[in-house]
């Protein structure tokens, strides 16, 4: 029975990102937006977050640095779909 606990606990721990993803994308989609790419944009900030988090032992760099990562995927998105 333990192995299945911590299935479960793993299992929820990895799907909360993708849950907050979908909550933000059906959320813009109420609003008439379509956008597909959310989780390959938060998937883009959370590599870079991890990169510079481990190269400078600073979590709030990281924290900055895949709020960056993100932002410049969405003004990628919105140049690309011009």
């Amino acid at each position: 029975m333990d192995l299945v606990a911590q299935l479960v606990v793993l299992t929820l721990a990895a799907g909360t990102p993708l849950v907050y993803a979908a909550l933000g994308r059906a959320r813009h989609r109420k609003s008439g937006v379509l956008n597909l790419g959310v989780e390959g944009m938060m998937l883009v900030g959370a590599v870079r977050r991890f990169i510079v988090a481990a190269t400078t032992k600073s979590p709030w760099l990281g924290v900055g640095a895949g709020m960056c990562a993100g932002r410049r995927a969405v003004a990628d998105l919105r140049r690309a779909s011009r």
